[in-house]
């Protein structure tokens, strides 16, 4: 765990550094396109069940969220001109570059859940609380298109409740029995050849 610790911090402060003209340019074009705020913090369930404030480019209108806390499809009405690609090609989340940083992340783990779907989670998926959540992981690249298929639903929470959070839930259980850095390695890998290709 110490290993995966150092090896985060070194990741996330590299990658923070290599790109910040990067995240710069997306923050004014944020701004020009809708104003501030860049950030769009919301609260979400960590390791040990501890909520915390996962940072993402804000890529709604100002108070989107009030309408629902699911993204449905790629065009939700909600969502900026300038947000819809950030999401296409997952730019939203480099943020949490800083949430790795600050140890309320890993690069690879679990995805962090909000605290409503975490109070319908059973003892045993509670397992999953035990590592740090990650910017990406098993869940994620199975789930790629996740926004996609809940816009196919007639009921897209319900959808998520009952079919896809428990899928992503065995992939994240998975996860923590496999756990390393070989592991890891082998998600970041297949999640940047997903977001190329």
């Amino acid at each position: 765990m110490i290993a995966k610790r150092i090896f985060d911090i070194f990741f996330s402060l590299i990658g923070l550094l290599v790109l910040s003209p990067f995240l710069i340019l997306i923050s004014l074009f944020i701004i020009i396109g809708s104003g501030l705020p860049v950030f769009y913090i919301q609260k979400r369930v960590g390791r040990y069940n501890v909520d915390f404030g996962l940072f993402k480019f804000r890529t709604m209108k100002k108070n989107a969220d009030k309408a629902g806390l699911l993204t449905v499809g790629g065009r939700d009405p909600r969502i900026t001109n300038i947000g819809y690609y950030l999401r296409k090609y997952k730019l939203d989340e480099l943020p949490q570059l800083l949430n790795v940083l600050f140890g309320n992340m890993s690069l690879v783990g679990p995805r962090p859940e909000v605290r409503k779907y975490v109070d319908m989670y059973t003892t045993e998926q509670k397992e999953v609380l035990k590592v740090r959540p990650g910017i990406t992981d098993y869940a994620s690249l199975e789930y790629f298109d996740e926004n996609e298929l809940l816009a196919a639903s007639k009921d897209p929470e319900q959808t998520y409740i009952k079919e896809v959070m428990p899928a992503k839930l065995q992939l994240n259980k998975k996860y923590v029995s496999q756990m390393g850095l070989g592991t890891d390695f082998k998600i970041i890998f297949k999640t940047l050849r997903r977001i190329v290709s």
